[in-house]
């Protein structure tokens, strides 16, 4: 049997940094045989510049929006982004389609291996079931009122079933859950079905990226309003809880889901107790997703990465859509926590976007490490975390 042999200034094995005197050794399948000392590693070693790494796992994205690609601008805000999402997604569909394509195509390339990508219709099935990318297809409901929510659950089992039947033509490993939207589109009846129908499966929601979606709750006001006013609605549909939006929305799931929370860019501590005590407690498991350029891009802001940490929160990295990023790049994503934040240790941010998505994704049985019989992908990423290279 072939083996190919890898070498680069430094080696990241999905848990730890070793040096330059490591070397990956896959078979020609892609299967990782073994790490081993330089000096045992024989000849015809591939040298690199940079970081040795597994494949990227990008944990959220919403690829059916890649065509709005520089047409909202940067820094206005949550909310008038929502409206400019809602008002201007509508492009001709040969347009969506090309844009699609050339969006999975630089995640390929770039390294990423596996996506958790939101969907609210079909627009990226086709695409997906040609994709070597591994994809975690959460399509997204959209609910707000208890009168339309089982015509609206019905629609959005159909838009899942297209992609299943995609799946079974190809016999991939792609899978296909329903999930929330975010606590200020979806009604409680709507919650509940969502509840029942996703039993054991790895879920997402939009989880408090603006003060304004615990305002909802709390008084039945705030900018969410604006918002709602473009769907003819003229007041809150929501219950007034008195409570924060995650207060409000998390026991409507209690059915063994994986929850991945998405942003949680203006989530307080006190929520974030609450969250894992409830998960404990009701048999959930959940994961708190960044995505620092799309927080950036939106309100210029970050999320509250030193908390998330101190509370053990387990942490992984999306790039959301290109109506909010500049890039579809996990790469990118761990420079601006870099820059953010220098006190994270560059060990700890590979962690998140190789292993630990791997893991949230329940797909670590083949991806996010360099381990025996593993197919987890090889990429080569820049010292500077400026730019990643697919190698296999």
């Amino acid at each position: 049997m072939a083996y190919r042999k890898f070498k680069a200034d430094q080696l990241f094995d999905g848990y730890r940094l070793h040096g330059d005197d490591k070397v990956l050794i896959n078979d020609d399948s892609g299967k990782i045989e073994s790490i081993v000392p330089a000096s045992e590693a024989g000849d015809d070693v591939q040298n690199f510049n940079g970081i040795l790494s597994p494949g990227l796992i990008n944990c959220h994205c919403h690829l059916e929006l890649s065509h709005l690609k520089n047409v909202i601008p940067p820094y206005t805000g949550l909310i008038e982004f929502l409206c400019s999402v809602v008002t201007k997604r509508d492009f001709p569909r040969d347009v969506i389609d090309q844009e699609i394509i050339k969006a999975e195509k630089e995640m390929y390339d770039n390294g990423i291996v596996a996506v958790g990508d939101i969907g609210n219709t079909a627009d990226t099935a086709e695409v997906k079931s040609k994709s070597k990318i591994r994809w975690q297809n959460f399509v997204e409901v959209l609910g707000f009122t208890d009168e339309k929510a089982d015509e609206n659950i019905e629609h959005y089992k159909q838009v899942a079933q297209t992609f299943e039947g995609q799946k079974s033509k190809v016999k991939s490993q792609n899978r296909t859950s329903l999930v929330p939207h975010a606590p200020y589109s979806i009604s409680p009846k709507t919650f509940k079905l969502i509840n029942q129908l996703t039993k054991n499966q790895i879920i997402s929601i939009h989880n408090q990226e603006h003060p304004a979606e615990d305002e909802l709750y709390k008084t039945g006001g705030g900018d969410y309003l604006k918002l709602f006013k473009i769907f003819g609605i003229n007041k809150s549909p929501f219950p007034v809880t008195g409570l924060s939006s995650i207060r409000s929305v998390l026991p409507y799931f209690n059915n063994g889901q994986t929850i991945f929370l998405i942003h949680n860019t203006f989530m307080p501590e006190e929520d974030v107790v609450f969250a894992k005590e409830y998960a404990e407690t009701n048999g959930l498991k959940l994961v708190w997703c960044l995505c620092i350029n799309a927080n950036l891009y939106i309100e210029n802001k970050v999320p509250p990465i030193e908390m998330l940490m101190k509370q053990d929160c387990p942490i992984v990295l999306g790039t959301d859509s290109y109506s909010s990023n500049w890039q579809l790049s996990i790469t990118k994503e761990m420079q601006s926590l870099k820059n953010k934040f220098p006190s994270l240790s560059i060990e700890t941010i590979l962690q998140w976007a190789t292993s630990s998505g791997a893991k949230a994704l329940q797909w670590h049985k083949d991806l996010g490490s360099f381990e025996k019989g593993k197919r987890p992908g090889v990429v080569v990423i820049d010292s500077k975390f400026e730019t990643s290279k697919r190698i296999i």
